[in-house]
């Protein structure tokens, strides 16, 4: 691979014209498709074979006049201190605000009064009422002005001395991913490159190519929406991962064309190098991120499915980029590209007098420029102290890791948003005035079903059907944590009812989850005595099935990804321990990321420092997304540093040796790497919504932990200790695995120039 790597990046150098031009062609091309092919569809959200989802299905089927796709926002109102909403002036205000919403977009389908079922709609107290808005159109579509429409209105009511909040799908967000946090993140990844590299042409290629890679990512999902069903939200993921390797890659692939040129080599020469080497553990690399992405198909939910694939082609062509383009752009730039001190000794043209006057001055300084480098001087410290270093970093993961046996899993939803909100100020409204339940109600549907066992559908009279619906409301209603049951309606045909059960406590709380339990266990029971199949569904039942399923996949998931990684490893650096401890590393700074997670956002400490108003349950895509993300960053950091410890043992050095050489020029840039990603996700730390800190603070800190605890530490102690035998591997399976050559043995006839000796410790 190394081989034919080097010979692609050797044409890219060369015909750089040609290469710029051709991924020119592709940016633009994808960008035309994107900006003519259809809107992308809606969200849609299943989840196969879970009870909710099978409910839903036959509520679509049974109840179609009910079954509609249009958004909905709930209006709560409260009367002024002192009085009722059903006190005449401030009925007439309530009364008034109704009409203003029913004409105030054309996109309103409908608005409920409040006082036509005054037994539903206010509250005991009669302090507080709600009316539905309903919508023609679904959330996604719901223009800018109806939004504005349904703001006019509730402020005018609040002018009038009414407390008016609105919440639901029709209620325009006032949270938002990417912002001022995002913009900080990317000037002070600049900012690191500038500094790694010491040129502002070197810290732009890995940004301007990775925002290149992610652009042709975006424009082929937004291109192929209409197609595959592919939503605007699955370009998040996609975004976020190929915005990172990205980045990663082709600061890899730069950093490494600068060391080949230190070491004499013509820009040719190390760009061919530097492509068939760093560009080698770039393709492993990536193949790991996309085992992860991709591997997010067995949890069997067709969201995640999507978002996982369409990332992992988007990583896909972050490799390309890295290993065509980035070649391409340092043969724009071959000279440049290096630090500006001492630039002239790598120029391609005579110099004039007055340059070679400086490039004497600069190669007469002082030899200081020759100490080691702090890689190198960080990694021989540590072989020095190596069981120090791995047990204050095993302990270390292993203390913050406990609190994530504690981890809770949930969905977000309007209780958990910022208090700020007018979703969250409407959701404590209900909450105070009706009952935390309110805000999370299940759905009971009952179908009469033949006697004769084989489970084919009777169908009888509407009545026949609410009859049976309100015997089973009854007994429902028995089972602890039920607030209320509502009387049962029947479909046309007569074979299906549904009634709305009302827990006690918030749709996010243990004891609703339990509730659910309950009555699928008491719903068991009763099918046989009535004949019928009872299924339990609704917003807060179908969040808790999908906990449930992420929970049940997560082990299956690690297998998958973790295995076929261990087998990409093994093949990499044929070595059984090293990718075993690759894995393993992998998964202590994961738990060690959750369990500082759910310490922050679950349990509270440091609630006030994050801005957390409301400490809960764990979002429950954040570990699988968290696992794929920081897999393949892992992956990237782990396949970087030690394929170049590898490729210095291939060529004759000592274990130890080459720990040092893969710190000397591979530590560096990991640290860079890993500090921009940091810097990118500890973007998101700063938004409103609690469960978009959560993600960025999970990411950056899973970061840290792995890149300088797991690589900077553990690894290097455990190749200390372990010496030669890091590098085992059985004959039998060295025979039958394929050989990839990702250290370059092939590239070795490829001589530096001559060069003095003190040059070639200039630039290390």
């Amino acid at each position: 691979m190394a081989t034919f790597l080097s010979k692609l990046g050797r044409l890219a150098f060369r015909r750089k014209g040609v290469t710029l031009l051709l991924w020119l062609l592709v940016f633009v091309g994808m960008g035309v498709a994107a900006s003519s092919a259809p809107a992308p569809p809606a969200d849609t959200f299943s989840m196969p074979g879970t009870e909710s989802q099978e409910a839903f299905d036959l509520l679509t089927e049974k109840f179609p006049d009910a079954s509609v796709d249009g958004a909905t926002a709930r209006v709560v109102v409260r009367a002024p201190e002192g009085t009722k909403v059903t006190t005449p002036a401030t009925r007439t205000e309530v009364e008034r605000l109704v009409t203003e919403l029913g004409v105030s977009s054309p996109q309103v389908g409908g608005v409920a009064d409040p006082y036509e079922s005054p037994a539903v709609s206010i509250s005991e107290d009669g302090t507080t009422a709600y009316t539905v808005v309903t919508y023609k159109v679904p959330a996604a579509e719901v223009d800018d002005e109806a939004h504005d429409a349904l703001d006019d209105a509730t402020e005018k009511a609040r002018e009038a001395g009414l407390t008016v909040e609105a919440g639901g799908d029709a209620v325009k967000i006032e949270q938002a991913m990417g912002g001022t946090g995002e913009q900080i993140g990317v000037l002070v990844s600049a900012f690191v490159l500038v500094l790694t590299f010491g040129s502002m042409i070197a810290a732009g290629m890995p940004l301007i190519t990775a925002l290149i890679g992610v652009g042709i990512g975006i424009s082929g999902i937004t291109a192929l929406g209409s197609t595959f069903g592919l939503s605007g939200t699955t370009s998040t993921l996609a975004m976020m991962i190929g915005l990172a390797v990205g980045i990663d890659y082709a600061l890899f692939i730069v950093s490494r064309f600068r060391a080949e040129r230190a070491e004499g080599r013509t820009p040719e020469e190390a760009a061919g190098r530097a492509v068939g080497t760093a560009g080698s553990a770039v393709v492993f690399a990536g193949l790991t991120v996309i085992v992860a992405l991709a591997g997010l198909a067995v949890v069997n939910i067709p969201m995640l499915t999507k978002m996982g694939l369409a990332a992992a082609g988007t990583v896909a062509v972050a490799v390309l980029v890295a290993i065509t383009l980035v070649p391409a752009l340092l043969g724009l730039a071959p000279v440049k590209v290096m630090a500006r001190r001492g630039r002239m000794r790598y120029a391609v043209k005579p110099l004039s007098d007055r340059q070679r006057r400086r490039a004497a001055r600069h190669e007469a300084k002082p030899a200081r420029r020759t100490r080691p480098n702090l890689g190198t001087r960080w990694a021989r410290y540590v072989l020095r102290h190596p069981v120090i270093f791995l047990l204050v970093g095993v302990i270390g993961l292993g203390t913050v890791a406990v609190p994530a046996a504690s981890l809770e899993l949930g969905l977000p939803g309007e209780g958990q948003m910022s208090t700020q909100t007018t979703q969250r100020k409407a959701y404590d409204l209900l909450s105070e005035s009706f009952g935390p339940g309110f805000n999370g109600p299940l759905t009971i549907t009952v179908q009469t079903v033949s006697a004769d066992g084989t489970g084919a559908t009777s169908a009888g009279t509407p009545a026949d059907a609410r009859r049976t619906g309100d015997e089973i409301g009854k007994a429902l209603a028995r089972t602890p944590g039920v607030a209320s049951v509502s009387p049962a309606t029947a479909n046309k045909a007569g074979d299906t009812a549904i009634l709305t059960v009302v827990p006690t406590t918030g749709p996010t709380e243990k004891k609703t989850e339990e509730l659910v339990h309950a009555l699928r266990d008491t719903a068991d029971d009763l099918e046989r005595s009535t004949a019928s199949r009872i299924l339990v569904t609704g917003q807060t039942a179908m969040f808790i099935d999908f906990s449930q399923t992420l929970d049940d996949a997560l082990l299956p998931y690690l297998a998958l990804v973790v295995g076929l990684a261990f087998l990409l490893l093994m093949v990499v650096f044929r070595s059984v321990l090293v990718p075993l401890k690759a894995a393993l590393g992998f998964l202590l700074s994961v738990a060690a990321a959750l369990g500082a997670v759910v310490a922050v956002f679950q349990w509270g400490w440091l609630a006030d420092v994050f801005g957390i108003d409301a400490p809960g349950p764990i979002m429950s895509t954040m570990p699988i997304f968290m696992i794929g993300v920081v897999f393949g960053l892992a992956m990237d950091y782990e396949v970087f540093l030690v394929s170049r410890m590898r490729e210095s043992y291939a060529h004759g050095a000592r274990p130890g040796e080459a720990v040092v050489d893969g710190f000397r020029y591979g530590g560096r840039v990991v640290g860079a790497a890993a500090v921009i990603m940091m810097s990118v996700f500890s973007g998101f730390i700063v938004e409103d919504n609690d469960f978009v800190k959560m993600i960025g603070f999970a990411l950056a800190i899973a970061v840290l932990f792995d890149a300088f605890v797991v690589r900077m530490a553990i690894v290097p102690a455990l190749f200390a200790l372990l010496g030669r035998s890091a590098w085992w591997l059985p004959k039998w399976l060295d025979r039958i695995l394929p050989r990839v050559d990702v250290e370059g043995e092939r590239l070795a006839g490829t001589q530096p120039a001559a060069r003095s000796p003190r040059e070639n410790t200039l630039v290390g």
